[in-house]
């Protein structure tokens, strides 16, 4: 395992820099998460019940597949996470610099991003504001 991949899965490093805190220590996982094949009525009751307004939709090895907006729901009425969910999101690395990603949500206008292993599967989620001003 390269450096690259040890610092993406958060491994202990040493060094002036081993305290700094780095993206994946703010991920959070209580995003609710569904498969390809859930009805969307029924995740975006959970949805409504979460802190954010969208659902991960995720392989059965946990890899992002893509984001079921609720307004997406909403607007189809009925569907399967499949049928209605944004392809391919976006996701940083967990040892992303804070600092870092804070100037891209706030360049963005985005409230959150999704965090993951190099393989795409599903840390958490980071909102912006726990990043600091």
């Amino acid at each position: 395992m390269g450096k690259v991949d040890w610092l993406a899965r958060m491994q202990p490093v040493e060094g002036e820099r081993a305290g700094d805190k780095r993206v994946g220590h703010f991920a959070q996982s209580d995003v609710v998460t569904c498969a390809l094949s859930d009805d969307a009525t029924e995740v975006r009751e959970r949805i409504e019940a979460s802190p954010y307004g969208f659902a991960i939709v995720l392989a059965n090895d946990g890899t992002i597949l893509g984001r079921l907006r609720r307004s997406a729901i909403e607007d189809a009425g009925s569907g399967t996470a499949e049928a209605l969910m944004d392809p391919g999101p976006s996701t940083v690395r967990p040892d992303q610099d804070v600092h870092e990603l804070r100037q891209k949500l706030d360049d963005k206008g985005l409230k959150t991003a999704l965090v993951s292993t190099p393989e795409g599967k599903l840390i958490g989620v980071v909102k912006r504001r726990a990043l600091g001003g």
